[in-house]
């Protein structure tokens, strides 16, 4: 069975164990941009699992042997466009804007991938070529911010996401400038393997493993921030070690020694958000991590994590993260694949 077919379930885990590795194909056309080529490059590159292993064979493919990228110099690729029917992955990188037009036989390439389930992405302005192929009709998709109007526009069928990193459908993704790649690339490796696997790759591309944004997909929201050297930092992180117990506004003020009303004020100043807030940010990456790494019941979960109910765990999990907690779970939790593969 190809890995195609068995991504994202614990048999295609089982088979890359096995030695059976995932294959990314990047697309490079006429105009490159060679940072958008080679983020995708380094990234699956550098991901290892628990042992040691590459989960990951990455190679270019080409139209032509020889390709211009954006930049005046050429680049010598040694595979042709069939690479793209044996890929598991294929990711497009933007091109140079007086790039000329891809041809039919890259359209048709991607359109018969599509169809046989392979996962496509495309880098900043990479979603033009995926819309010219019609592979993000009826889709939301997102490219670089200075692009988005026009790709809007040029195509009315695509529902246009300006203000996010990324956007994943599933078997599509986009993402937005050529730093967006990065983060969209972690997405897909946690996805396929895991936040450890996932943290691990992004400490090799010297980088945290979600940023902020106003993502609307699967993204794990950091843990918020703790400023260093502050007045609140013995505070925060007494709340980071107790956030499963019943915790006030009179209460943390009354522990950081000021009058709720000074202490509002000045924990917004320190944090950039409000005493509230910055709580039931901590206790969802909490549930995250909980949902990722352990198997307890989603009610446990909620109890862990401090929230009063497992309702509102729910309506709280789904307004920040976009998707409720088993389905989050489903997504991102590589545990059983590592202990399989220890016992």
């Amino acid at each position: 069975m190809s890995a195609r077919r068995l991504r994202g379930s614990e048999a295609w885990r089982e088979s890359v164990y096995r030695g059976v590795m995932h294959s990314v194909a990047i697309l490079v056309l006429d105009g490159v941009v060679p940072f958008d080529m080679a983020a995708p490059m380094q990234v699956f590159d550098w991901t290892r699992l628990p042992d040691g292993r590459h989960p990951y064979r990455v190679r270019l493919c080409a139209e032509r042997p020889e390709v211009t990228a954006d930049g005046g110099f050429g680049l010598r690729v040694d595979r042709g466009l069939r690479a793209l029917a044996d890929a598991d992955t294929i990711i497009v990188p933007g091109r140079a804007e007086d790039a000329p037009p891809p041809s039919p036989a890259v359209f048709a390439a991607l359109r018969r991938a599509a169809a046989a389930g392979t996962r496509i992405a495309s880098v900043c302005v990479g979603a033009f070529v995926l819309a010219e192929a019609g592979l993000l009709d009826g889709r939301r998709a997102t490219t670089h911010w200075v692009a988005a109007a026009r790709l809007a526009r040029d195509h009315p069928r695509v529902d246009v996401q300006p203000d996010v990193l990324y956007v994943d459908n599933g078997q599509i993704l986009t993402s937005a400038g050529a730093a967006a790649a990065l983060d969209m690339c972690l997405h897909m490796i946690r996805r396929d393997w895991g936040s450890a696997v996932a943290a691990n790759a992004a400490r090799m591309s010297v980088m945290p493993l979600e940023r902020e944004g106003g993502q609307a997909q699967f993204i794990v929201h950091e843990h918020p921030p703790v400023p260093r050297g502050s007045d609140l930092e013995p505070l925060l992180d007494w709340l980071e070690d107790n956030l499963a117990h019943e915790v006030t506004l009179a209460s943390m003020a009354a522990r950081a020694g000021m009058s709720e009303r000074t202490f509002s004020r000045r924990f917004r100043e320190q944090t950039g958000t409000t005493p509230l807030q910055w709580l039931l940010r901590a206790r969802v990456r909490r549930a995250q991590y909980l949902l990722e790494n352990s198997d307890h019941t989603v009610e446990r979960i909620a109890q862990q994590a401090g929230f009063g109910s497992p309702t509102a765990f729910r309506e709280r999990f789904r307004k920040v993260v976009g998707t409720t907690p088993h389905a989050y779970r489903s997504s991102f939790n590589g545990r059983r694949a590592v202990t399989a593969r220890a016992s």
